[in-house]
Parts: structure tokens; C-alpha cells; sequence
């Protein structure tokens, strides 16, 4: 994918920048990069649209803030619209993935004008916030169980851990949140003494039918150059976060939206009917909720052939001239 960067006000992006026509933003979560989504780039721009997925803040070639202040969904959101007017783009449909689906919904809420539709996936929008701080619910669970909520917030001590080891970090976290594992056994380990990778189970050897050898050693190299701080940012935000998303707070997503997860992905088994509820209720223009069976967390890598094509139908139905011209 053609790669560039980008500074805006002494931030410096990196962005996959790919095709003409109307724009689509996809933005990952963790442990991702704009490279999480090379299927979608390349089958967007021979659709006659443009995509641009960026490495999010803190992560590959994208500057990595210190504060965590910078890593809110408002911080982001604020910053994805300037990225919008350095490129020349008026309006674009954000694709947001794990952490990038609340940045992405955070830009339509403080940027209707700027999004033109949202497609969330793995993360159903969720309007109302917690009843208390973040960290205070993920240290009482952690009392109970291995959390990587919980792991997360203590800096320094994960990246210890994973920094010499990304690639056997990232192949064994992909598979443990994929839909050949089930990721809550994960939470059968007590937190007392534990890093990540004693609770992670082993992971078959590459390839699977949607991950390469290759294509983790773009990943692992990537994170060993980088570390994995930045990303890491984004969990030790939440206390911040959901101070900034008070404003937000039982809001409606009034823009097109549609949502695909995978069924067997932990977010929507942990999240439950509810969540999905919840979201027909305050998005009035969702335009369908597609849980695609035997698929876990990475939905976009593990069922590309499928989101492509949810992807398209809902660009088509927004686009309906440019694609008949």
C-alpha cells in the first residue's frame, strides 16, 4: 500500500493513502496498524474510492504523545478532522475497529458535518458511560481474575514484558481473540504474579487461512521498532476518557451507520444482546447489524471477503451517483 507521511501543527501521521474518489478512514485498534486493514485498501480503491488508513496515535509511523490526554476519542477525533483538511477531504465515511470504533464515533458526534456514514466494527456504539472511574471497575475485577484491562495501566510493566517478545506476543494474542479460540478462558488465570503471556494460550504454527508468516513479521517488526507504549496509551487513557466523554453521554449517532462483528468475537459475547439493544435504540439510521458466524475479533483480516463486500453495499447505497458514473 503507498505509504506518506503527514504533519499538521508538528504532528507527524502515517497514512495508507490509496485510489480516488469518495473517502473512506479506517481506523484500528489494538494491536493494530493502517496495515490491519490492506484488504479493505486495496479492494476500496479498485472500487473507485479513496481509502486512507492511518497508523492511529502511538502507533508504527504515527508520533506517539506523551499525555495521555492525547489519546481520547475527543483528542482524536479533533485531530482526524485535521487530518481531513490537509488532505483536501470535505467528508469521509470512518471505518473504526477495537479502539478506533469510539474515536470514529467521536468524530461524528463533534464533527457531523465532516462524516458522511460509520461502519463499527467488533464494538457496538455504547452512549452511556460507566457509573464510576474505569480503572476503579478493571481493579475490581482484576481482584478476581487476569485482566489485561487491568495489566495495561502500570507503565512500564507490559512493555517489559512484550517488547522483546512482539512476535510471539502478537501471534499468540491474534489467535487467543480469533474465532478458533474461546478468549474468555483466558480469565481463568488469577492476576497475582502473571503477565500477559502466562495467560495466553499457545498458538498453531503460521500460516492460517487468514494470517501469514509474512504478514506477522510486518506486524513484529513494526512493534519491535516501535514498542508497544503507544498502543498501550489508548488502556491508560480510560480514566480520561471518560471524563471527556461526559458531554457525549447517552447521545444519538444521528449518521448512517452500519456494524458487523464477529459472533464468536469476546467483545460481543462479554457485551451481550443488550449492547446491540442499546445501539438500534440511539442510532436511528442504522442501516443493519451483521454478526458474521465462526469469526472472532480481527472480523476485517479473518472474514475479509465478507466485510468487503458489507462494506461496498453500504458505500453504494451512500454513493449511488459516483458509482454509476
Amino acid at each position: 500500500m503507498p505509504v506518506r507521511s503527514v504533519e499538521i501543527d508538528g504532528f507527524t501521521w502515517n497514512i495508507h493513502d490509496e485510489g480516488r474518489g469518495p473517502t473512506v478512514v479506517l481506523c484500528h485498534g489494538f494491536p493494530g496498524l493502517g496495515y490491519s486493514y490492506r484488504h479493505q485498501v486495496e479492494t476500496l480503491s479498485a472500487a473507485g474510492y479513496r481509502a486512507v488508513a492511518p497508523d492511529m496515535p502511538g502507533y508504527g509511523g504515527t508520533d506517539r504523545p506523551e499525555s495521555v490526554e492525547d489519546y481520547t476519542n475527543v483528542a482524536v477525533a479533533d485531530r482526524l478532522t485535521r487530518l481531513l483538511d490537509a488532505l483536501g477531504i470535505e467528508r469521509a465515511v470512518f471505518v473504526g475497529h477495537d479502539f478506533g470504533a469510539p474515536a470514529a464515533w467521536t468524530t461524528a458526534l463533534r464533527h457531523p458535518g465532516r462524516v458522511a456514514g460509520l461502519v463499527l466494527l467488533s464494538v457496538p456504539y455504547a452512549p452511556d458511560r460507566l457509573p464510576s472511574r474505569p480503572t476503579e471497575l478493571y481493579a475490581a475485577m482484576a481482584r478476581k481474575h487476569f485482566l489485561h484491562l487491568h495489566y495495561f495501566q502500570q507503565h512500564g510493566v507490559a512493555e517489559a514484558e512484550l517488547d522483546p517478545h512482539a512476535a510471539e506476543f502478537l501471534q499468540r494474542l491474534f489467535f487467543a481473540l480469533s474465532g478458533a479460540y474461546r478468549y474468555l478462558d483466558v480469565w481463568d488465570h488469577p492476576s497475582e504474579g502473571r503477565g500477559y503471556l502466562d495467560v495466553l494460550p499457545a498458538a498453531p504454527e503460521l500460516p492460517w487461512d487468514w494470517l501469514s508468516e509474512a504478514e506477522l513479521e510486518h506486524y513484529a517488526s513494526e512493534f519491535s521498532r516501535s514498542g508497544f507504549g503507544g498502543g498501550l496509551s489508548w488502556y491508560r487513557a480510560y480514566d480520561a476518557n471518560w471524563e471527556a466523554s461526559a458531554q457525549y453521554d447517552g447521545a444519538h449517532l444521528t449518521v448512517p451507520t452500519l456494524f458487523v462483528a464477529g459472533a464468536s468475537d469476546p467483545v460481543i459475547t462479554m457485551s451481550g444482546p443488550h449492547a446491540l439493544d442499546r445501539m438500534r435504540q440511539t442510532v436511528p439510521d442504522l442501516r443493519g447489524i451483521h454478526l458474521l458466524d465462526g469469526a472472532g475479533h480481527f472480523v476485517q483480516m479473518e472474514r475479509r471477503r465478507e466485510v468487503d463486500d458489507l462494506l461496498l453495499g453500504f458505500l453504494a447505497d451512500l454513493y449511488p451517483r459516483e458509482r454509476s458514473e
